[in-house]
């Protein structure tokens, strides 16, 4: 089943993929995510390492907990899927290319 493998190879791919993975993740602070909610009442900015970077909530929400909580929710739920959507697409892209199997 496996007899077309190179498991140097294989070690060496394994390698290169945590390397890569390693330089995903410093990049990823670099790299920013805005979500705005309920017309841009609400406006939440993070970076690619789901770090909350910037918060900006209109002075009209603040006498208005209940709304205030409700778009607090959807910025934050939105942002978190952009960058979630960012790494499956980074993941992607790395894999993109690499053959365990030899060429």
């Amino acid at each position: 089943m496996f007899e077309g493998l190179d498991m140097s190879k294989m070690s060496e791919m394994i390698g290169q993929i945590q390397e890569k993975a390693q330089e995903m993740q410093e990049q990823a602070k670099n790299v920013e995510f805005t979500a705005k909610a309920g017309g841009g009442l609400v406006e939440m900015t993070a970076n690619g390492a789901g770090e909350v970077t910037d918060l900006n909530i209109d002075d009209s929400l603040m006498e208005d907990k209940e709304s205030l909580q409700i778009l607090l929710i959807s910025a934050m739920n939105d942002v978190t899927k952009m960058i979630e959507d960012n790494k499956k697409s980074q993941a992607m892209g790395m894999m993109g290319g690499m053959n365990p199997f030899g060429s």
